[in-house]
């Protein structure tokens, strides 16, 4: 019996001395596949994403890096990033348009065109490609238009040319702004396949021989691993801002919390937070171009919004305020984005919100101003209060939790009850109070 043990596990370690390490892990060295995940506007997070994504599947060796996207447009700067990211990626990226009923729209076209292998799920679309969205065209010369999009033709005509795949129909999708279906794109030759979910894509391209624009071939394999690779944290809390209309949410509540605060000092928390969501909508617009005229525009209503708290205007300064806030809302977004647009449903009503909001203030103002001053150091004639030292005729008494200097004609010991009946700058006249409540004479 101890013998068979002792030729048992002698055998075993020659197994592990003569095998190479590879073919007793070929199961747990194979390359894994990257997944990564795009879904919503093409900002400049994304494209930090997708640049420490590609530099993670580097790092691990992987076999193929996917992009599950499904995007509305985005930036044509961080579309130009973007892609060439991919164009020069060493490892083959495919971007996988998904899940069913997804979109790459404007920036994302240009996106999955660039990949090595571009496939679309069920129900998705792919175009309207024009790098100037139709809402914000009008803020152009007609030679800055054409300027741009022949600019952006020629750019999609280039990849689809380098890629394999049909210029024209790539062309038509930025000049005429066409969409195509998951079929009609398979058809026209934009994209090489579709699959209805990941693994089915994976196991339809693996084996398939790619070409990089370097001219070097090489095989998928993508039978290993899927990997994941998700955004971090703070990646996730810049791209949810990212949105245009979240961003000037964020802007107009700081506007608020500001004018609230100036026509109500020392509030504190309207202002600390106005200050922070203004300063993170600001940030936002600015990473996303917005047009500095119309940045300008929405300052200058901030200035004479509040304004109005400081000048007796009759409501002027206000009606200004708000007419620059409308015009620089609607001039943010024009020329550079592909998709990228706030939506003039959320301008109008914010600023309508914003007009009730400040007309509210400047009631109250209003009516505080006709009323009877009853506040201030003034308004305590008549309050009681304490006698914190005798007072002969000075002293001190304590009144609402606060220590004045008092006077008194009478002399008043420590501890005693007193009514101020005057106030001469900063002390208090003040007469000690009978017992029952009545003042002395």
């Amino acid at each position: 019996m101890f013998t068979m043990r002792k030729i048992l596990l002698t055998t075993i370690l020659l197994v592990f001395i003569i095998l190479p390490p590879s073919s007793l892990q070929a199961t747990s060295t194979q390359n894994p596949v990257y997944v990564l995940t795009v879904d919503g506007p093409i900002v400049p997070v994304v494209a930090d994403y997708i640049e420490s994504g590609f530099k993670a599947a580097e790092r691990d060796g992987a076999s193929c890096i996917v992009i599950e996207l499904s995007t509305p447009g985005g930036l044509y700067t961080t579309t130009q990033k973007i892609v060439t990211q991919i164009l020069n990626s060493p490892i083959p990226v495919v971007v996988y348009v998904s899940p069913a009923g997804a979109w790459a729209g404007s920036a994302g076209t240009f996106i999955t065109l660039s990949a090595n292998i571009a496939a679309m799920a069920p129900g998705s679309r792919i175009g309207a490609a024009h790098p100037v969205s139709i809402e914000d065209d009008s803020a152009m010369s007609e030679i800055q238009r054409q300027k741009i999009t022949h600019d952006a033709a020629a750019w999609i005509r280039s990849i689809a040319e380098n890629r394999g795949r049909d210029p024209k129909n790539a062309e038509m999708a930025v000049v005429e702004s066409r969409s195509f279906t998951d079929t009609e794109a398979l058809n026209a030759n934009l994209i090489d396949l579709r699959a209805n979910n990941l693994n089915d894509l994976l196991k339809k391209i693996n084996g398939k021989t790619v070409k990089n624009f370097d001219g070097t071939t090489i095989t998928l394999k993508t039978d290993g691993p899927i990997r994941y690779y998700p955004m971090t944290s703070v990646q996730k809390f810049l791209f949810a801002i990212s949105d245009p209309n979240i961003a000037y949410l964020l802007m107009s509540a700081g506007i608020l919390g500001i004018i609230l605060e100036l026509y109500h000092p020392g509030a504190i928390f309207p202002g600390v937070a106005g200050g922070i969501s203004l300063l993170l909508g600001l940030y936002t617009l600015g990473t996303l171009d917005a047009q500095l005229s119309g940045m300008l525009l929405v300052i200058l209503g901030l200035v004479l919004l509040a304004s109005e708290a400081f000048v007796v205007s009759h409501g002027i300064l206000a009606v200004g305020g708000i007419i620059s806030f409308v015009l620089g809302s609607l001039m943010l977004f024009s020329g550079n984005q592909m998709g990228l647009t706030i939506n003039k449903g959320v301008v109008f009503a914010t600023a309508f919100f914003m007009a009730a909001f400040v007309s509210f203030l400047l009631a109250a103002v209003i009516r505080a101003q006709k009323r009877k001053v009853v506040t201030g150091i003034e308004g305590m004639i008549g309050e009681f209060g304490t006698a914190v030292t005798d007072i002969a005729p000075k002293g001190t008494v304590l009144v609402e939790g606060e220590r004045w200097q008092a006077v008194s004609k009478e002399p008043i010991k420590k501890g005693e009850k007193v009514v101020i009946i005057g106030v001469e700058g900063l002390t208090l006249k003040v007469q000690k109070v009978k017992e029952g409540g009545n003042e002395s004479d």
